[in-house]
This record gives C-alpha cells, sequence and structure tokens, in this order.
C-alpha cells in the first residue's frame, strides 16, 4: 500500500489503502484533519500540500478541478476528501491556514 508522509506532522507516516481518500487514510490513523464541508469537496479546508510523489496521485476530481480553475488550489495542492494515492509514495504539509489549534506540529 502507498504511504502518506505528512512532514510538519514529525513525518508520520499513514498508509492508504487502494480507493481510500486521503482525509479517510489520515482519520483512520487517528490523525484529526481540518474538513469544514464534512468531506464532500464544497470547501477547500481538507488540502494538503504535496511536497513530492504528485505524480503518484489519481487524477482530480470535478471539484479539485473547479477550485483550480478559480485559483483556490494551487497545482502542488490536492484535496485530502477527494483524491486517492495510486501508485506510489507521496510526502506533504498541512497548510499554516488549516492548522488546527489543540494539534502540536513540526517544522
Amino acid at each position: 500500500m502507498p504511504n502518506l508522509t505528512v512532514q510538519n506532522l514529525f513525518n508520520r507516516q499513514v498508509e492508504v489503502a487502494p480507493g481510500q481518500t486521503l482525509l479517510q487514510a489520515l482519520q483512520a490513523d487517528g490523525i484529526d484533519w481540518m474538513h469544514a464541508c464534512g468531506a464532500k469537496g464544497r470547501c477547500t479546508t481538507c488540502r494538503i500540500v504535496v511536497q513530492e510523489g504528485l505524480e503518484h496521485f489519481g487524477p482530480l476530481t470535478d471539484s479539485e478541478e473547479r477550485y483550480r480553475s478559480k485559483g483556490r488550489l494551487q497545482d502542488n495542492e490536492r484535496l485530502t476528501c477527494q483524491c486517492t494515492l495510486v501508485s506510489g509514495d507521496a510526502q506533504g504539509r498541512v497548510p499554516r491556514q488549516t492548522m488546527l489549534p489543540h494539534i502540536k506540529y513540526s517544522n
């Protein structure tokens, strides 16, 4: 199974099962992650900044395409509630804007 490493969560590694969204994998691993719309792809609060392995993600979803066309999702960002890892490992970071106040983050 592919692994997601969240760099600013002390390089925490999370296994992502086939067909599982990143948000589902993060939650299954006990990580609290911002998702204001309830994981419906209606906001960008669950985004992750992908540092490595962007090529291992599945194709952009309609929601991601919509936010990208409006400039609300950068080329190196994905919505964790929408995207999957399909072919290999990736590394990413929680954006400063969506960090939760009760979680300790690393640099």
